[in-house]
């Protein structure tokens, strides 16, 4: 249906070249049509459309009786160059479209090595998780999640590398693995933060830009939910405190005591704190990154997220995240300043000891979805 606009566009101005009075010439309008059919339709289709328009100009010089007068001559020799300069281009557009999904292609490989996808259930835990990347044309940035099964019940923590983009990967990677590896061997969360911290402290001492020199650290929060007990333990590594959506529709945050950033300096098991959350049965916890509450809409205002969950209190943790996602691109117009990265934590009924939900999935290993001996 598309194509039949330019092929309409050469009917229209070619009998209108034919009727209009000798002094007006409408056949340089010709070149509109290629031009228009660049903009949907491939190489050949945009040739085709080209060779249409100089037949056209030919057929409107032939019955005005001027077909080989040097300035019909020049007019269809212009015509067609014309044309095959779009074509080129259509060429060129069509190559870096493919180059550019090779890209995207590479990227969500990427992603799914480094950012594995939460397992929807862990022990008593149903869990979602959603990441949206400030850069364009990125799947990932500084932002970071994981989450690990334990024998006592599960481990999960989110961060924020400082920056976005490429340059954050790096670090993102490292703590990541780190988190996998540390989240077994260690028996208290300031043990596990510590670990983390000396982790993050060896990467900057090698990797660390000179002029960055003191300035690259990533805030990170730590959680570990018991599998008999209806409590959350906390430890928050600068990073912002989660919000606990009840059954009854309330919102609350809690009050956190907040150790420094990882990589500036903590290194003491007994350096940060522990904090407690009562989680019963029907409530959802969000965690989340400062993307998410610093994303602003065109007048400058911040996404109000603890006010807007409120309405969502009784969806799944799926639903809960979709319906974030489709307000808070509504609210940025579609344009975020910052990583965003959210987890939702709903604790249910727990199943049995041998089976976390329907098993691990692609991307995820078997330390994510299966107990393991802690030391």
């Amino acid at each position: 249906m598309l194509l039949l606009i330019p092929v309409a566009l050469i009917v229209v101005i070619t009998v209108s070249n034919i009727l209009a009075p000798a002094d007006i010439q409408l056949g340089p309008l010709l070149a509109i049509a290629p031009a228009l059919a660049a903009w949907f339709a491939g190489p050949w289709t945009t040739g085709f459309i080209g060779a249409a328009s100089v037949a056209a100009q030919a057929f409107a010089g032939w019955r005005l009786g001027v077909l080989t007068s040097r300035n019909m001559i020049v007019q269809m020799i212009a015509l067609a160059l014309l044309s095959l300069l779009v074509v080129a281009l259509c060429v060129v557009r069509d190559h870096r479209a493919r180059e550019l999904a090779q890209v995207r292609s590479v990227a969500e490989a990427a992603q799914r090595v480094l950012l594995w996808p939460l397992p929807n259930r862990l022990g008593s835990l149903q869990l979602a998780c959603l990441y949206l990347a400030a850069e364009d044309e990125a799947s990932i940035g500084g932002d970071l999640y994981a989450a690990a099964r334990t024998n006592s019940g599960a481990r999960v923590m989110i961060g924020d590398v400082r920056g976005k983009g490429l340059p954050a990967i790096g670090e993102a990677a490292l703590l990541l693995g780190a988190f996998r590896e540390a989240a077994h061997h260690h028996a208290a969360l300031p043990s596990l933060a510590a670990s983390l911290e000396r982790s993050i402290t060896r990467y900057l001492a090698d990797f660390e830009p000179e002029e960055e020199q003191g300035e690259r650290f990533v805030t990170a929060l730590l959680l570990e939910i018991p599998d008999d007990e209806p409590v959350i333990r906390m430890t928050s590594c600068g990073h912002v405190a989660p919000l606990l959506l009840g059954p009854d529709k309330e919102v609350t945050a809690p009050e956190l005591t907040p150790a420094p950033p990882l990589g500036v300096g903590l290194t003491e098991p007994d350096g940060s704190v522990v904090d407690m959350l009562p989680f019963d049965r029907g409530s959802t916890l969000l965690l989340y990154t400062d993307g998410a509450v610093e994303a602003r809409d065109r007048d400058g205002v911040f996404y109000p997220l603890a006010e807007r969950i409120t309405q969502w209190a009784g969806s799944s943790p799926d639903a809960l995240l979709h319906h974030i996602q489709r307000d808070l691109l509504a609210h940025t117009d579609g344009r975020l300043n910052d990583d965003v990265a959210l987890i939702a934590i709903r604790r249910t009924p727990t199943p049995s000891r041998h089976r976390f939900g329907r098993g691990p999935q692609p991307g995820a290993s078997a330390e994510d979805t299966a107990p393991s001996p802690s030391s």
